[in-house]
């Protein structure tokens, strides 16, 4: 069982204290979080180095401005961290940030990976009703007090079964912990956690309780809710041209999307201004086709691309203009790819993405 880290202060307060310790003590150089921008400012990611600057984290804020897995990617993709740095990430976020690893877009080098059983986030689009999700804090964690889906989540977060990570070095235990309020529990997964957490006075070292009765309750309401909006997306069956229909060809789908990590699309060359054949295809089987008519064509390609490594995390339809339930096509069609391969994003980073792989026929012999 891992050994665990409790702190008599509530979870986020806790939390702060241990940032601020592992700066001080120069056991890393930096944190990851993410932070007011001012006292009352926004909320995003950021990077701290002074300690002091740590009273504006908000690390366990129920806003996920972007992927923070693409994020680190970005940071380490012409080299690794050259000094330790601390990061708090979701566990989608992780998940994304091992998926880029293994495309060698990124670095885990020098990174003590800080992740949390999760409650989910509020949509982006709630971030600029003033005094929303605030107003929605005690509602939500008292939610995941007692492992139930707040109300109002992004449909990704309400429908999300792995809120509980797989590859962090530390684990902060917040799903059906009742005492978040006076009680910061972080779980020490790795060796590595145990060394960055030594010296630190803040606590006494125990064995982990298991969460598995909390995390059970949770996870059958989330795949209750899974089914549930599936069946609402496509009742009588995925039609891609009638979902797709509003889609204005923005692309910023692909731009917040964590796997999409081509720093050219093709869609956004002169060589996608005209596809004749789609036209073609169109005009022979429906006697019709839109102008410009490459929208469909383009998501078409993003989920071929995408679906074994979808970690989920919902980006793609919170930055949608149009209101498109983009997450929730991906997750249908990215479900059904990945039980194909036998195959979980971000839960192993030894595991070969299985498209990148050697082709192996037997894979889908029919069973007789």
């Amino acid at each position: 069982m891992p050994k665990v880290l409790k702190l008599d202060k509530g979870a986020e307060e806790g939390l702060r204290e241990f940032f601020r310790f592992l700066l001080e003590s120069g056991k890393v150089k930096g944190v990851f979080t993410l932070a007011r921008m001012g006292k009352q400012g926004p909320v995003g990611y950021a990077l701290m180095t002074d300690p002091d600057a740590l009273e504006e984290a908000v690390p366990l804020y129920p806003l996920m401005p972007a992927n923070m897995g693409k994020q680190l990617a970005r940071v380490t993709l012409e080299e690794a961290a050259g000094e330790p740095v601390a990061a708090m990430l979701r566990p989608c976020e992780l998940r994304a940030f091992v998926e880029l690893v293994k495309r060698s877009q990124g670095s885990p080098d020098n990174f003590l990976l800080i992740s949390s059983t999760c409650g989910g986030v509020y949509p982006l689009k709630t971030a600029t009703d003033d005094g929303y999700i605030e107003g929605k804090l005690p509602q939500y964690w008292g939610a995941v007090k007692k492992s139930e889906n707040p109300s109002d989540l992004r449909p990704a977060c309400a429908s999300c079964e792995h809120f509980v990570p797989y590859t962090a070095d530390m684990t902060l235990n917040l799903i059906g912990n009742k005492d978040l309020d006076t009680q910061c529990e972080i779980s020490l997964n790795t060796r590595k956690a145990e060394e960055f957490a030594e010296a630190f006075q803040g606590g006494l070292q125990g064995q982990q309780e298991s969460g598995a009765e909390s995390a059970k309750a949770l996870l059958d309401k989330r795949r209750a809710q899974k089914a549930k909006l599936l069946d609402e997306l496509a009742p009588d069956g995925l039609n891609m041209a009638t979902v797709f229909s509003q889609c204005i060809g923005c692309h910023g789908c692909s731009k917040a999307c964590p796997i999409c990590y081509c720093r050219l699309c093709f869609f956004e060359t002169d060589a996608a201004e005209d596809l004749p054949p789609y036209d073609e295809m169109e005009l022979a089987e429906i006697g019709r086709t839109r102008v410009p008519s490459d929208n469909v064509f383009y998501h078409l390609v993003r989920l071929f691309h995408v679906s074994v490594s979808c970690v989920g995390c919902g980006q793609c339809a919170d930055v949608c203009p149009a209101d498109i339930p983009v997450s929730l096509v991906s997750l249908k069609t990215s479900g059904a790819v990945q039980e194909a391969f036998d195959y979980l994003p971000g839960r192993d980073p030894e595991e070969e993405i299985p498209l990148a792989a050697a082709f192996r026929p037997e894979e889908f012999t029919e069973s007789e």
